[in-house]
């Protein structure tokens, strides 16, 4: 009677450990997320903090805390975390060894975090991918191209190249070359060129505009035209001047040359 009474306690403390291990877990992971999200609300309202940043943390926040209720947990249920850690360390090795590309994207992840080569909103050439950066996660960066499709780029893809961010400055230079013929007056296309630019509002006036020969070229001479704008204003100035110049030119009677071939037909006769 005894040892069955013995055995029924023992098998009722073991469901109230598990019972309670349960319940560490579930109050645990409800508590995870809570202080998790609150550190990102606290961390979203500094300015100085980058939305990608603060993702980044409440994620890291997270699965740190999750570590923390799992161990408790079993420390409940009579699990000895000093093994516990043995094994979680050559298991960790193995799944390195197996998931090295993984851990690679997950390195590359806080390298763009730690060095910000460029955040959420930026269009950037980057992983062999050009368009506007939407989220920064720990293996992967979501970068939607200028015609609306969604590409998952690996973290470990972008660092490994380079990174061009276009909205990095507030300003940007456009360049046009434009060629005219050579039969053509030089001063005049020069003095058109530059009026097209000094008309348009959106040239930043004070950084310069450079009109000048560029080179002699087969066929043609060309100009470069170097303009100072800001970087939202950048493709709309370009394309403008670009139907301006050739609208403007038709009307003065400037040619710009395009690539011609003559052919020399002799009758043997």
């Amino acid at each position: 009677m005894n040892s069955v009474q013995t055995v029924s306690d023992m098998i009722g403390l073991y469901a109230l450990n598990i019972a309670i291990a349960i319940v560490i877990f579930i109050l645990g992971k409800w508590v995870a997320k809570k202080i998790a999200d609150f550190s990102k609300k606290m961390m979203l309202k500094n300015e100085k903090v980058d939305k990608t940043l603060a993702n980044f943390l409440d994620d890291i926040i997270y699965y740190v805390l999750m570590v923390i209720v799992i161990l408790t947990a079993l420390k409940q249920l009579g699990v000895d975390t000093t093994s516990f850690f043995a094994i979680l360390g050559a298991a960790g090795l193995a799944i390195g060894l197996a998931l090295k590309d993984s851990l690679g994207n997950f390195a590359s992840g806080v390298m763009i975090i730690m060095f910000r080569p460029f955040k959420v909103g930026d269009f950037v050439n980057a992983g062999g991918v050009s368009g506007t950066v939407e989220e920064v996660s720990i293996f992967n960066t979501i970068i939607i191209t200028p015609d609306n499709q969604k590409i998952i780029v690996p973290n470990g893809a972008i660092t490994g190249g380079s990174i061009t961010n276009v909205n990095a400055k507030p300003e940007r230079r456009v360049d046009l070359v434009v060629g005219i013929s050579y039969d053509d007056d030089i001063k005049k296309a020069k003095d058109l060129l530059k009026g097209l630019v000094e008309a348009d509002e959106r040239v930043i006036k004070d950084k310069g505009i450079t009109v000048a020969v560029s080179e002699l070229a087969d066929s043609s001479v060309n100009f470069v035209v170097r303009a100072w704008v800001k970087t939202p204003d950048y493709w709309g100035v370009k394309f403008d001047l670009t139907e301006n110049v050739k609208t403007t030119f038709d009307k003065e009677g400037i040619t710009i040359p395009y690539p011609q071939q003559d052919v020399h037909h002799y009758n043997n006769d």
